[in-house]
């Protein structure tokens, strides 16, 4: 099984190569990317449901490579939970690679971004089977290179460029604190080479450690407030990109989390603090999306939302088995891992459609979008089944994994407690985020694919080609099959659940509840089928006519809702930070000249948080130019003196330990 993995790892880096070599042939260069993203997910997703399905006795499947000193040997190993993290990874991997094929432009040379594309895949995959921190980090920072020369595929625009930058900066702060988190393991025990360590002796290690945890790994996750790169890389991305970064990279940060959590001894706080990042997370996402313009950064501030859903599942499973509660550890945990396929499923179905709307309009502002259904039927039909999956509404998948979050909170509202009432809160919050989440997906899919052009160049939009509609087609089936298959599923997910809570785990509750499910989603797909025939047979037998227009006789594209007046109802519920900034100017006298409004909608975060502290970073920094001289023995006099202070403090250390 592993020794499949690894050898998908070298399809990847080799497919890459290949479609480099072949960049005089932008066509050839993508074909052959993807027919390596094919192959590698042949011999990868077949081993990574054996692991699934060998539960426990795939732990022990590890592969040593020979190496160089310190390092000495290369260990790779394929447990339930690295291969749980495979498969959604590799199948979004081949539906992002084939779609980028026919979505990037061939006037271009495309045999770099076909390589960073394999690139990147084969990186996750080595992360994921990282059995020593060195290998983890390296493949980490080739993950980020990879990810940053996609993001700017077309940088010759300045706000790529900048998205590139923001989450080139803020992947190698994350990286920073991996270093230390791996560097507080080897000082527990395990060292930087091996993961194999039982945990810190103390409760304060392993603390520091799942803090930087979740500093480091949090900023992939796009853990708020950590998120700031995840809207403005999403959005500037090629929609393939787009796609397998939100429905899989975000997710190796909820990886590295898990696995840490894994090495360090159990703490009880672990899941209250996972359960509280989530619900902030969710909460603030989906109030960061509902009033943007642009179609991706929307999509992108529900990514958001979602990891914070898959947290706040996990952290009631963690609080369930630290509390000695299987049930609730069950509903939790299986809730949270099953949110992360099907989040995979439904995102890449989302953006890869957003990407095909761009494809058709040259344009992400949905305020020139409108009338695409009519134009675009295929696509508006995925897409409307993804959005109404996103907002977790019966029978898509979306519902079935939220659902199972929700009986973990009501099962742990049962117990009186501080527990109970703080169970009793997440269940308000979630619902609260589901409204939200349909509001602001009513509001995206409406606009963009609703009422009359609101341009010239949603007037000329066409609908997609294979290429484009066949991987969308292919994650739609996923979406509406998970509700029927998720109860299969359990089976699967429990040794998964089993190595994250380090307990057995009461999963037939769970297995019967999806079974419902599966049952409520065929109900509900028979009485659709059933009123559509119905409303058919009804049309048929009256005449057409026009829509009323409200007592207009000639009404404009211009008296539709807009996405601020669409929105503007919800910016109540939000709190005061996370509303846009509206500013009015108003002209007073007899005669007013005309009055201007401006809204600031840039993430609050940036703008009040991270913009402001590295603008005075900078400054205070600027009064250290005095050390650039342009002398080089000053500049060797200084490096020499460093280390002087540097080796008289370790000195002075050992002496002091004795």
């Amino acid at each position: 099984m592993i020794e499949a993995c690894a050898i998908a790892v070298l399809v990847l880096v080799g497919s890459g190569l290949a479609a480099l070599a072949a960049t005089a042939r932008p066509r050839l260069a993508t074909g052959i990317a993807a027919a390596g993203t094919i192959a590698a997910a042949a011999l990868g997703v077949p081993a990574a449901l054996a692991a699934l399905a060998g539960g426990g006795a795939a732990a022990g499947a590890e592969l040593q490579l020979a190496w160089l000193p310190p390092l000495h040997a290369i260990t790779l190993g394929l447990d339930p939970l690295s291969a749980f993290f495979v498969l959604p990874v590799l199948v979004l991997g081949v539906a992002c690679s084939v779609y980028g094929a026919s979505y990037l432009d061939p006037r271009r040379a495309l045999g770099f971004p076909s390589l960073c594309f394999n690139l990147l895949l084969a990186a996750m995959l080595l992360v994921l089977l990282a059995r020593s921190g060195i290998v983890l980090l390296v493949a980490w920072e080739v993950m980020t290179l990879a990810g940053y020369f996609l993001i700017t595929h077309e940088h010759e625009q300045e706000e790529i460029r900048r998205a590139g930058w923001i989450y080139l900066i803020a992947s190698h702060l994350g990286f920073a604190c991996l270093v230390v988190l791996f560097v507080l393991l080897a000082d527990a025990g395990a060292g930087l080479g091996g993961f194999d360590w039982a945990g810190p002796t103390g409760g304060a290690a392993g603390a520091v450690a799942i803090a930087f945890a979740l500093l480091g790994f949090g900023v992939k996750a796009g853990i708020v407030p950590l998120h700031v790169w995840l809207p403005e890389a999403h959005a500037a991305a090629p929609s393939h990109v787009s796609a397998m970064m939100s429905g899989g990279l975000i997710k190796l940060g909820v990886y590295g989390i898990l696995r840490t959590l894994t090495l360090v001894e159990p703490t009880a706080w672990a899941g209250p603090v996972l359960a509280g990042l989530g619900v902030l997370s969710a909460v603030a996402g989906i109030g960061l999306g509902i009033y943007q313009r642009d179609l991706k950064r929307t999509l992108a501030y529900s990514s958001i939302e979602n990891v914070g859903v898959i947290l706040l599942g996990l952290g009631v499973g963690l609080i369930g088995a630290a509390s000695g509660r299987p049930v609730i550890a069950a509903f939790g945990l299986i809730g949270g891992l099953l949110h992360v396929w099907s989040h995979a499923l439904m995102k890449g179905l989302l953006f890869l459609g957003a990407g095909s709307i761009l494809h058709a309009t040259g344009t992400r502002d949905v305020e020139r979008h409108g009338g695409l259904l009519a134009r675009m039927p295929r696509t508006g039909l995925l897409m409307l089944i993804g959005a109404t999956a996103i907002t977790a509404l019966p029978p898509l998948a979306g519902f079935a994994s939220e659902w199972l979050v929700y009986l973990g909170l009501l099962e742990g509202s049962l117990h009186p407690s501080g527990t109970g009432l703080a169970m009793i809160l997440g269940v308000a919050a979630l619902a609260t985020v589901g409204v939200l989440a349909t509001l602001c997906f009513v509001r995206a899919i409406g606009l963009a694919l609703l009422g009359q052009p609101r341009s010239a160049e949603a007037e000329r939009a066409h609908e997609s080609g294979p290429g484009l509609l066949v991987p969308m087609a292919a994650l739609a089936a996923g979406v509406v099959a998970m509700p029927f298959v998720a109860w299969l599923l359990v089976g699967a997910l429990d040794p998964v659940a089993e190595q994250i809570a380090r307990a057995p785990l009461m999963t037939g509750h769970v297995a019967a509840s999806l079974q419902t499910i599966a049952v409520l989603s065929a109900a509900i797909w028979a009485a659709f089928g059933l009123g559509a025939l119905a409303l058919a047979r009804r049309a048929r037998r009256r005449r057409a006519d026009d829509t009323w227009g409200c007592g207009y006789a000639a009404p404009t594209p211009r008296m539709q809702y807009t996405s601020g007046s669409f929105s503007e109802a919800a910016h109540i519920l939000l709190p005061r930070l996370l509303r846009p900034r509206v500013a009015i100017r108003r002209e007073a006298g007899a005669f007013p000249a005309p009055g201007q409004l401006t809204s600031d909608r840039r993430d609050p975060f940036t703008r009040s948080g991270y913009e402001p502290a590295f603008d005075r970073l900078a400054h205070r920094a600027g009064r250290l130019r005095w050390v650039q001289q342009g002398r080089l023995h000053i500049y060797l006099l200084l490096i020499a003196g460093t280390v002087v202070v540097l080796l008289a403090a370790v000195s002075l250390h050992d002496w002091w330990a004795r």
